[in-house]
């Protein structure tokens, strides 16, 4: 026989405890930020993903792409904040469809210039209206009133993010030396 009691003090967390929690995940503002983020791509992406068959990584290369031209790997990385690997994949799988093209740069042949075909180039232009108008869509829940101060927080946040995680680094390099 189970014992139920038991069962559900595993299940429950104990009223007392997460109350004495030095940190509670659903007050942690990274982890805030992250859920928050995370549920703006899920819905940002069914515009995409349905349509044309694009993943995160892929809407962000071809939408950076489409906002700047031509552009190295390395370049789109840093601009979109992915990783080498991800936009390698994202890059190879665009080009696969025909989206992307790639020529070398000869000054230096480890790299190349990224920029849409224009099959790549007609999705970016049908795709950045509804993406703007979900964008509008999701803004309208902050009061205008309080518009200048939340693009002001999400600023510093974004800059102090920046600098925490250079201070970090430097950090960690300094305790691998």
């Amino acid at each position: 026989m189970v014992d139920e009691t038991a069962a559900e003090t595993e299940q429950a967390p104990d009223a007392a405890g997460a109350h004495a929690a030095p940190l509670r995940l659903e007050e942690f503002l990274p982890y805030r930020l992250n859920v928050l983020a995370s549920l703006v791509s899920q819905a940002l992406s069914r515009i995409y993903v349905e349509r044309y068959g694009l993943g995160v990584p892929e809407w962000r290369v071809l939408v950076t792409l489409g906002q700047f031209g031509v552009m190295t790997g390395k370049a789109v990385g840093a601009h979109s904040h992915m990783h080498k690997t991800k936009v390698s994949r994202a890059v190879a799988e665009l080009e696969k469809r025909k989206l992307v093209t790639r020529r070398a740069n000869r000054a230096d042949l480890r790299e190349s210039f990224l920029s849409l075909t224009a099959g790549g180039r007609t999705i970016y232009e049908e795709l950045a209206p509804g993406a703007l108008d979900f964008a509008r869509r999701l803004a309208e829940v902050v009061d205008p009133a309080d518009r200048a101060a939340f693009e002001r927080a999400m600023r510093q946040l974004t800059e102090r993010s920046r600098a925490l995680a250079d201070e970090v680094g430097r950090i960690g390099q300094t305790k691998r030396e």
